[in-house]
């Protein structure tokens, strides 16, 4: 909630904040960011209760799904789902 609820956009320039990992350099910039409507706590909060409800049926309709970690590394992460996608086939015996 907090990571998506402090992103701003810079209208002038297109360039991306957060309030606390990333503030705008300047005054000037920091007083024209705009927050995005779907950036809002109380959208945030009907997207997460959304997701929850439907987690479930998600689960239930692709069994084959895999958790990815994302809080990693990009390569960790590559070589992760591409060792759940790739596996050998299986070979006839001759």
């Amino acid at each position: 909630l907090e990571r998506l609820s402090q992103r701003r956009t810079d209208p002038v320039t297109g360039e991306r904040y957060h309030t606390m990992f990333r503030p705008a350099p300047t005054p000037e910039i920091q007083a024209r960011l705009r927050q995005h409507p779907r950036d809002t706590e109380e959208s945030i909060q009907r997207r997460v209760e959304a997701y929850s409800r439907n987690i479930k049926l998600l689960e239930d309709f692709y069994p084959d799904a895999f958790y990815v970690n994302a809080d990693q590394d990009p390569h960790v992460i590559f070589e992760f789902i591409e060792s759940c996608i790739i596996k050998p086939l299986p070979r006839r015996k001759l």
